[in-house]
């Protein structure tokens, strides 16, 4: 299956189990690779054969940022059954979602989730 790659999408939301992430919000970064049959893609160079990438990104940024979740795993998901419901083409998703300002008492670079997905 080939693979089409968004990397180190940034995103502000409000996500998060403590009130202060819910009021003042913070960044966030996913990652998200799509698997789909590119070959007509290939062949045709026509935009309508694969996965419009641009539209991926406003379809993740408009899920995103549309409600307020506890976790990161619920917002994950719902970003995961968007791109599979908008994008007939993508038969799989792998998507990490990076928390690198969660309320920890540490020195970190992120927490993160990673989901796979796929079409029933």
């Amino acid at each position: 299956m080939d693979k089409i790659i968004i990397s180190d999408l940034k995103l502000f939301a409000h996500h998060g189990v403590n009130g202060d992430e819910k009021i003042y919000g913070q960044n966030f970064i996913i990652d998200a690779e799509l698997y789909a049959n590119l070959g007509t893609a290939c062949e045709s160079d026509d935009l309508n054969e694969t996965v419009n990438y641009a539209k991926v990104v406003k379809t993740i940024r408009r899920v995103f940022t549309a409600e307020k979740y506890d976790l990161i795993e619920r917002a994950a998901q719902v970003v995961c059954d968007a791109v599979l419901d908008e994008f007939e083409r993508v038969e799989k998703i792998r998507l990490t979602l990076k928390k690198p300002e969660a309320p920890i008492k540490a020195d970190f670079g992120y927490v993160a989730v990673c989901i796979e997905r796929e079409r029933a």
